[in-house]
């Protein structure tokens, strides 16, 4: 019986096979966009993109855990019971932030409307297309396995730095089609950056409190949701975004410091004393 190689640099591999598979797909949604097709195509080509983190780990399986299932891994990420603490303090925390951004684009005053969404049918849709296609398509790749394979050498914190700095990077082709230039540019990448690198630790924070993935599924959701219900400047957002989820990030840390620099133990599964990114 033929035994399958295993990956050296497993994380590596996922995030460099992550963002080969998005390119083409990126492209895609961008020439439907400009072709004209129906919104529905448009949003359906743009979930699947946000998938490609889900398809590259699908892929490359069998060569970071030879012999063991794809389904069985899936499941096991959702099998740990959720505690309602820990899903009602992502929940309040992140309600908090949105009502502070929402108070302070209120007081600039810069459109007419506040919000993006002008019907209750209109925010079931948004909420139930945004859950589809980033949380649900990229927290399998990036925090159930990147996040926890990483933790087998560096502390939580560090890991979720380092995923969250690659993560965010898996995004550069979106920074160029904002339309800014610039100075504009340089403060929305920066923004972007430290939004969701902050938004990583907070993920590995709670996730490993309650090892579901559900927890980062939530906390991504309401990041993406919350921020696109707001009609403001997307500069003065995404900024506001990062000063206070660095906020939220930092007092964490503060709260908690052995959970997130040191977090849970992660054993290897066939139990090697090496491991390389």
């Amino acid at each position: 019986m033929s035994i399958e190689k295993k990956l050296k640099k497993p994380v590596a591999s996922f995030i460099l096979l992550t963002n080969i598979i998005f390119l083409p797909l990126f492209f895609l949604v961008g020439t439907i966009k400009i072709l004209g097709f129906p919104t529905w195509v448009f949003d359906l080509a743009r979930c699947i993109s946000a998938w490609s983190s889900t398809f590259a780990f699908a892929i490359l399986f069998k060569k970071i855990f030879p012999g063991q299932s794809f389904i069985d891994f899936v499941k096991n990420k959702f099998k740990t019971k959720i505690k309602l603490t820990v899903i009602l303090s992502v929940c309040m925390i992140q309600l908090a932030l949105f009502m502070i951004i929402l108070f302070l684009i209120m007081n600039k005053r810069e459109v007419e409307s506040i919000f993006t969404i002008s019907s209750w049918g209109m925010l079931f849709y948004y909420f139930f297309r945004n859950l589809l296609s980033g949380p649900l398509g990229e927290e399998l790749g990036w925090r159930g396995f990147a996040q926890v394979e990483l933790q087998k050498r560096f502390s939580p914190l560090k890991a979720s730095i380092i995923i969250g700095f690659w993560w965010g990077l898996w995004h550069l082709p979106m920074w160029l089609t904002t339309g800014y230039w610039g100075m504009d540019l340089i403060i929305y990448i920066l923004s972007f950056m430290i939004s969701i690198i902050s938004t990583s630790i907070i993920m590995a924070a709670f996730y490993n409190l309650n090892q579901n993935l559900i927890i980062p599924i939530i906390v991504h959701q309401f990041f993406n949701f919350y921020i696109g219900l707001i009609n403001g400047n997307l500069i003065h957002l995404i900024t506001y975004n990062a000063i206070f989820y660095l906020t939220a990030a930092i007092i964490i840390i503060i709260i908690n410091p052995k959970k997130v620099l040191y977090g849970m133990n992660v054993p290897s599964i066939n139990n090697e004393k090496e491991y390389r990114i």
